[in-house]
């Protein structure tokens, strides 16, 4: 069975930081992609950040330069840092691991084959 294991949500001040983790087990296919997603309360699901098993690394525009995607492959592990916290970040955060390049999908879940997810961890920023 595979499952996917996120951690380090929480609550924080505009400005502060956090970082999640992500580890995926019972994948069996190498090297999966892996990244993260997000949704808020009345939004679509937005795809954040992804790496892919070369190092080749994706982030939406509302992030860039503020949050760092990084994996260890060996244990099928990414992390996301998060600095410079800000409200709108505010969101329900899920990792994700796919055999092939995360893309955006509407819906935070499963949406294609050897396509798994977690069950997300709650980001708060208040203001």
């Amino acid at each position: 069975e595979v499952q996917l294991v996120e951690s380090g949500g929480g609550s924080v001040q505009a400005g502060g930081s956090l970082r999640l983790s992500c580890t995926a087990s019972g994948i069996t296919f190498a090297d999966p992609d892996m990244g993260w997603y997000r949704q808020a309360p009345g939004n679509e699901c937005e795809l954040v950040s992804a790496i892919e098993d070369n190092g080749r690394t994706y982030y939406a525009d509302s992030v860039k330069g503020r949050f760092t995607i990084s994996q260890d492959n060996g244990k099928n592990t990414v992390y996301l840092q998060m600095n410079s916290l800000k409200p709108e970040d505010t969101a329900v955060y899920y990792c994700a691991a796919d055999p092939h390049p995360l893309v955006a999908t509407m819906l935070c879940r499963p949406h294609r084959a050897n396509n798994y997810w977690g069950q997300g961890t709650q980001v708060t920023v208040s203001s």
